[in-house]
């Protein structure tokens, strides 16, 4: 808690995305529903949990991974690179989303362009989407439905080290 306590203030903007990966080449040939995200990398859509469970459920057929984040986060931050390279691994297969949770559309756009990810994120001002997946102990957390479109883990907080996301991502998006 202390790492997460001391993190979330952070607001130095550092360049926490440093070198993301080409996610161009490293997505070309994305399945239709994926290659979508992937056009959407980067921006932030609304309309509320809604809005968020349609596009969940017209990802049918593929995991998904959804990490709920806010710009102010530490923690959140620093699991960006980590995210921006899992999704240039496995974005033909699994599908990342984004939910920018109790931000502001201006700080989280600012942040996305220092860390930019292959996909979109779902406005959360309120903070009620990540409240219906149950996230409820604070930022950041990570979702994982399988290709049915259900829920099947929640990772309430910050990874304590990369391999434990890659892990989860392993485990419950591919079933390795």
């Amino acid at each position: 808690m202390a790492l997460f306590g001391a993190g979330c203030g952070n607001s130095s903007g550092g360049d926490y995305g440093g070198q993301h990966p080409d996610y161009e080449r490293a997505l070309a040939g994305s399945p239709a529903p994926l290659a979508a995200l992937h056009a959407q990398a980067g921006k932030l859509i609304g309309g509320g949990t809604d809005v968020y469970e349609k596009r969940i459920a017209a990802l049918k057929g593929y995991p998904i991974v959804a990490n709920v984040w806010a710009s102010w986060c530490g923690p959140c931050r620093f699991e960006f690179p980590v995210l921006q390279k899992l999704s240039a691994r496995y974005g033909k297969r699994v599908a990342f989303v984004g939910i920018n949770s109790r931000d502001s559309d201006a700080a989280a756009s600012t942040f996305l362009e220092e860390a930019p990810v292959p996909y979109p994120s779902y406005t959360d001002p309120d903070g009620k989407t990540a409240e219906s997946l149950g996230a409820s102990l604070g930022l950041p957390d990570t979702a994982f439905y399988d290709s049915a479109g259900k829920l099947v883990y929640l990772k309430q907080g910050p990874y304590a080290h990369d391999s434990e996301l890659e892990a989860d991502v392993r485990r419950y998006a591919l079933g390795s």
